[in-house]
């Protein structure tokens, strides 16, 4: 099991940008795959994107495809989701989850992902 810690949530303009971390404590990343995750009001949770920390590959969903990009930092043991030209629409509470047993097919389910953090707020003012 391991324990996340995110950052960088906020209030941003149509347009603007934002940085969201996931940091581990209590393990490192090594073998996992980790997901970001949104969920609006009222909406069900749906992926954004998720890193395969051993071999760095990446997945992104339809809408992040161009203005989301994943990163890590082997060193602090952080993935970061950098947001560019946000809309409204990308207005949610955004987590990062870690799985260690993930395959091609579930690192973009919600349900497979064991380890949440505790979610941060991005808010896309118009």
């Amino acid at each position: 099991q391991v324990q996340l810690v995110e950052s960088g949530g906020g209030l941003v303009q149509t347009g603007g940008s934002l940085r969201l971390s996931c940091t581990a404590s209590g393990s490192t990343f090594n073998g996992y795959a980790i997901g970001w995750f949104r969920q609006a009001p009222g909406k069900e949770r749906e992926f954004v994107a998720a890193l395969a920390w051993n071999i760095n590959s990446t997945r992104y969903a339809d809408f992040a495809e161009g203005r989301f990009t994943l990163s890590k930092d082997n060193v602090k043991n952080t993935v970061s989701l950098q947001m560019n030209s946000l809309k409204p629409g990308d207005t949610a509470v955004y987590y990062c989850a870690a799985d260690r047993h993930f395959t091609s097919r579930t690192w973009s389910i919600a349900s497979y992902y064991p380890d949440w953090g505790q979610g941060t707020q991005v808010t896309v003012s118009s």
